[in-house]
């Protein structure tokens, strides 16, 4: 039977103010699947790698296989599938791993049955994933992934997608300590209402991000790059969150927020040299406080998931 190979790439979601609505796609690092079609109903995991093991090979408790569950059914397709994943995000990363995960193998099913959706249609079946690996079935992570380019989720119910016109000089600079912090304990920690106050502060920070973007106005992107709703909470599980973000500011950057639920951290700058000297800055204060950590620099990656062979 047909086999196709797949990747789809990590994800800074929230982008500071943005909490659930927002989200943008890099350029590395990317999860790469393969799937084969069998005449056997089913989905069946035959290998994972790079996960030390801890990711389940069966496919309603893995992202990638409910996701590819999901399509199957829904298509009323005859065939089955077989995955093998290679895992190039780590887990537990605030960069979209389960996310990325499920986006490819998306991807590749709808290749191999002659692309009958759009990637817009597949998104449901990636939420879905998100489910199963968060309890959330949120968008800002499989939206950019799935779609490429900076993605606002305008809504949920239903669901509306829409992409934001980004600069073509703008470039994410992403440093992931050797940590790991579940989506969902990260959640937990946030409070369950705000002070209208804050509301007001969020949504005119939202606003100016879209129309900084669009301008584009990198001053008014500077300014909007501000949370106060869950950065103020989730900064306390990141060690030397608030000096690293100094750091990078100092090092020129247009702002620096947490990538996620974290605890990546993500910087917005002008250029690919600032870009690179502030992960360098960044990278220094994990050093100082003997983390190992990785540094990741592009441009918004606008293709997102994609067909390699």
């Amino acid at each position: 039977m047909k086999s196709i190979k797949a990747s789809a790439p990590a994800t800074v979601a929230n982008v500071s103010c943005g909490f659930d609505i927002f989200g943008f796609a890099v350029e590395a690092p990317a999860d790469e699947v393969i799937i084969t079609l069998t005449d056997s109903p089913g989905v069946k995991i035959i290998k994972i790698t790079g996960d030390d093991g801890r990711l389940p090979l069966e496919a309603e408790k893995n992202t990638s296989g409910v996701a590819v569950l999901e399509y199957l059914k829904t298509i009323n397709s005859q065939y089955g599938a077989e995955i093998t994943l290679h895992k190039h995000l780590p887990l537990g990363s605030g960069m979209g791993s389960s996310a990325a995960s499920s986006a490819a193998a998306l991807v590749a099913i709808n290749e191999l049955h002659g692309n009958p959706l759009t990637r817009e249609q597949l998104l449901p079946f990636a939420m879905e994933s998100e489910r199963i690996a968060c309890g959330s079935a949120h968008a800002d992570n499989v939206a950019p992934s799935l779609l490429g380019g900076f993605v606002l989720i305008r809504g949920y119910a239903p669901l509306d997608v829409t992409n934001i016109p980004t600069p073509a000089e703008l470039y994410c600079t992403l440093v992931h300590p050797h940590l790991e912090l579940k989506t969902e304990d990260s959640r937990r920690v946030l409070k369950p209402s705000i002070p209208m106050k804050d509301a007001i502060t969020q949504w005119g920070n939202i606003a100016g991000m879209v129309v900084g973007l669009m301008k584009p106005d990198y001053g008014l992107i500077q300014r909007s790059l501000h949370d106060v709703v869950a950065e103020p909470i989730r900064s306390v599980l990141i060690p030397g969150f608030h000096k690293i973000k100094d750091e990078a500011m100092q090092a020129g950057a247009l702002g620096c927020g947490i990538s996620g639920s974290g605890p990546t951290i993500f910087a917005l700058s002008t250029t690919r040299d600032i870009a690179q000297r502030v992960g360098q800055a960044m990278q220094k204060q994990f050093d100082i406080l003997q983390l190992k950590s990785d540094v990741f620099v592009s441009k918004i990656n606008s293709e997102g998931a994609k067909i390699l062979r």
